[in-house]
C-alpha cells in the first residue's frame, strides 16, 4: 500500500494510538458498584456486543439497566512503540493528523504523552462539536490540511466511525485490530487493509 500519491496519515486515537484497557476496567468496576451485577457479567456482556461490531459498553448499560459513569482520560497510555512509529513515518515524508471522538484537551493529552509534535492537523469532536461517523469531522480534517481525500489513508480500529465514512469520502483506509472492536470481524471487511498492530504501519508505507 505504498502508493506514491499518498501524503497524509490520519489517525483515530482510542484503541488505534493509544491503549484503554486500563479505562475500560476501571469504567467496569464503577458502572456495577452497588448493583447487583459482577464486574466479570458486566465485561462480557460488553464483549459480546463489542464483537458484533456495537458499542460494547453502552448495550451493556442497556442490558442490565445501569447508568453511564465516567470515562478516566488519565488511564488512557499510548501503545508501546507508539512514537517510533509516528516518528518513522514522518521521516518518510508523510504528514500526519488525527481524527478522533475526544473528550475536551485533546492537544493537552498528546503533549503530555509527547506526541503532540507529530501532528500537524488534529480534528477532534469536543472541539469542533462534530464527531465520527459524520463525514464533516473528516472534510474539516482534510481541508486544514489542504489535501485531497485520494492522498489521504484514514488509520483506526472501528468500521462504523473509522473505516466506512473515509471509504465514502474516497480516502484509503486501514483497520487495526486493537481494543475490543478487534474481535468485530465481518464477512466482508470494507477496510483496505487489515493489520494486527501499529508496527505494522512502517511495512505499508
Amino acid at each position: 500500500m505504498k502508493a506514491s500519491k499518498t501524503e497524509w496519515l490520519f489517525f483515530d486515537l482510542g484503541s488505534t494510538l493509544i491503549d484503554e484497557t486500563a479505562v475500560y476496567a476501571r469504567r467496569v468496576r464503577e458502572t456495577v458498584s452497588g448493583s447487583d451485577v459482577s464486574a466479570a457479567e458486566f465485561d462480557a456482556a460488553m464483549q459480546r456486543f463489542f464483537a458484533q461490531g456495537l458499542d460494547g459498553y453502552r448495550e451493556a448499560l442497556a442490558c442490565f439497566h445501569l447508568s453511564k459513569t465516567p470515562w478516566h482520560s488519565e488511564d488512557e497510555r499510548p501503545y508501546d512503540g507508539c512514537a517510533a512509529v509516528l516518528n518513522t513515518l514522518r521521516a518518510r515524508g508523510y504528514r500526519l493528523g488525527v481524527i478522533a471522538n475526544q473528550q475536551p484537551g485533546t492537544a493537552q493529552r498528546l503533549a503530555q504523552w509527547d506526541l503532540l509534535q507529530h501532528f500537524d492537523v488534529i480534528a477532534a469532536s469536543a472541539e469542533l462539536g462534530v464527531e465520527k461517523p459524520d463525514p464533516a469531522i473528516f472534510r474539516w480534517a482534510l481541508r486544514e490540511a489542504g489535501c485531497e481525500p485520494e492522498n489521504a489513508v484514514m488509520v483506526g480500529d472501528r468500521i462504523d466511525n473509522d473505516i466506512l465514512p473515509a471509504k465514502a469520502l474516497g480516502m484509503q483506509t486501514v483497520r487495526i485490530l486493537s481494543g475490543p472492536f478487534a474481535a468485530y470481524r465481518p464477512p466482508d471487511d470494507p477496510a483496505d487493509r487489515t493489520i494486527r498492530s501499529l508496527s505494522e504501519l512502517s511495512d505499508l508505507f
